[in-house]
């Protein structure tokens, strides 16, 4: 059995508990490795390792332009070992291995993205008077966590850690206790490049290990990724020692169809928008507003797409793979099941047995119509491959319908009519809208985070560097005033 160590202070370790958590493959229901869960004392000496790696003269003395050619470096050989890494990916999550590539080569391009930042990092001086030079410099944070979800492990660790190294701070990672692997890849090769403590991996269950970091005094910055009730919880713990925090948590996208719409373009969009990772994304299109005069020839069109999908294991790479374990599929068929007794699914709606895979956590895409648009069914994250349908007759309406959640993270206009797609797009409450498109492959250039409750602060782009950097203002007088 593959035993995966933690990183801590350049040593490899497991953790002081003498039991180890179980690793499965979603596929087969097969256990394929073994984590350690990091004990409270473990933590607290990663963060004694990082502060003494971040205040130390070796790191000092790495200039910009050096952890910038290091993340470049990494990326090519991320590239290098794509296949491989997208076969631990897919094994780990449960996703077709088309989508396991895809997220390796993001990953690739998040390091280099931010590995040509790095040295343009840059400050801005202040014209205040003569003899008064007035200075804005921006300097690392510190020492930033990076609690990273079982969905997407190896982007989502690649997109805050390389921001994280590109601006000269010291990162721990804490990887999802489901889904360890790729992670792990990551610290491999960080751990023969960087000073010691500056890159640092630790594995176990998030209500446990978590708060051991969340609630430390000497974290800098903490970046999570996750439920809304885990980030509320992160939120709290930080502000106890007033620690920044970017929060990028849940989703209930909507798919916005008027009737002026590219019919093809908007049925795969939609499709694709939540079978992707079998709708186990923060920004899933888990609801889809449709203009009521086109609903009698969309839906039953959508319904067809949804019967042709293809489920099955990872490494077979169908249109959809499985749910990622038992706990999971357990609450998406119990709430599949209830839906179907109140008559809102028109298909889909049952557990897959996949001959040869007969463990593996399947389910149907579902597609729910009739669900009134403030049952729970419309309201809260499912975070599975069920999309529900809702109906409006107005653009004002569809507006309406659209901000109708807690939620704001991603939304999607399909209309040719410029006027209403930019209208909609102005008056919807997300931090991303597309239109007549949904996900921009991974959009690494791209500001990405949410309004109300889907989280605070930006990921991705140029914005992201922000997170770990710190301002500060120098002012500096080499001259005497100048006398009126």
């Amino acid at each position: 059995m593959k035993k995966i160590p933690m990183l801590i202070n350049g040593e490899w370790i497991y953790g002081d508990a003498e039991a180890l958590l179980d690793v499965g493959n979603p596929s087969t229901g097969k256990v394929i490795a073994q984590i350690s869960n990091a004990s409270q004392a473990q933590v607290e000496e990663a963060v004694r390792a990082a502060r003494i790696a971040f205040e130390s003269d070796e790191w000092r003395q790495w200039k910009a332009y050096e952890r910038g050619q290091l993340l470049i470096d990494f990326a090519h050989y991320i590239r290098q070992h794509a296949e491989e890494w997208s076969l631990l990916e897919c094994r780990d999550v449960g996703k077709p291995l088309t989508q396991a590539r895809a997220d390796i080569e993001a990953a690739a391009r998040y390091f280099e993205f931010y590995g040509g930042a790095a040295d343009k990092v840059m400050g801005d001086t202040i014209p205040i008077e003569d003899g008064l030079l007035n200075a804005v410099v921006l300097e690392p944070v510190g020492i930033t966590v990076h609690i990273v979800p079982w969905n997407y492990p190896i982007q989502i660790t690649a997109r805050s850690v390389a921001a994280a190294i590109a601006t000269g701070n010291a990162v721990i990672v804490k990887s999802a206790e489901d889904t360890p692997f790729t992670t792990h890849a990551i610290t491999e090769w960080f751990a023969e490049k960087l000073p010691k403590g500056i890159f640092q991996h630790i594995t176990g269950l998030g209500r446990d290990v978590g708060p051991y970091l969340t609630t430390h005094p000497d974290i800098n910055h903490i970046t999570f990724t996750g439920s809304v009730p885990t980030g509320i919880a992160v939120m709290k713990a930080a502000a106890e020692n007033v620690v920044p925090v970017t929060l990028e948590l849940g989703g209930k996208s909507p798919n916005i169809v008027f009737a002026d719409a590219n019919m093809e373009l908007a049925l795969e969009g939609v499709v694709r928008a939540i079978i992707q990772n079998a709708g186990q994304t923060c920004s899933a299109g888990a609801r889809l507003l449709i203009e009521e005069t086109i609903k009698d020839t969309f839906l039953p069109q959508l319904v067809q797409k949804f019967q042709a999908i293809q489920v099955g294991p990872g490494e077979a790479d169908m249109d959809m793979g499985p749910l990622l374990n038992e706990r999971q599929h357990t609450k998406i068929t119990t709430l599949l099941r209830q839906a179907k007794k109140d008559g809102y699914v028109i298909t889909g709606g049952e557990p897959l047995t996949i001959e040869g895979y007969e463990n593996g956590f399947y389910v149907q895409p579902t597609i729910l119509d009739g669900v009134p648009p403030n049952d729970p069914l419309a309201q809260e994250e499912i975070f599975g491959p069920v999309l529900t349908v809702l109906t409006f007759s107005s653009v004002e309406e569809a507006i309406t319908l659209a901000n109708g959640t807690d939620y704001g993270l991603v939304a999607g206009v399909w209309s040719q009519n410029i006027d209403t797609a930019h209208y909609v797009a102005s008056r919807v409450q997300a931090g991303q809208v597309f239109v007549n498109n949904y996900g921009a492959a991974g959009g690494i250039q791209m500001p990405f985070g949410g309004y109300k409750k889907s989280g605070i602060g930006r990921e991705k782009g140029f914005v992201a560097l922000r997170n770990y950097t710190q301002m500060k203002n120098i002012a500096i007088r080499y001259a005497p005033p100048i006398q009126h």
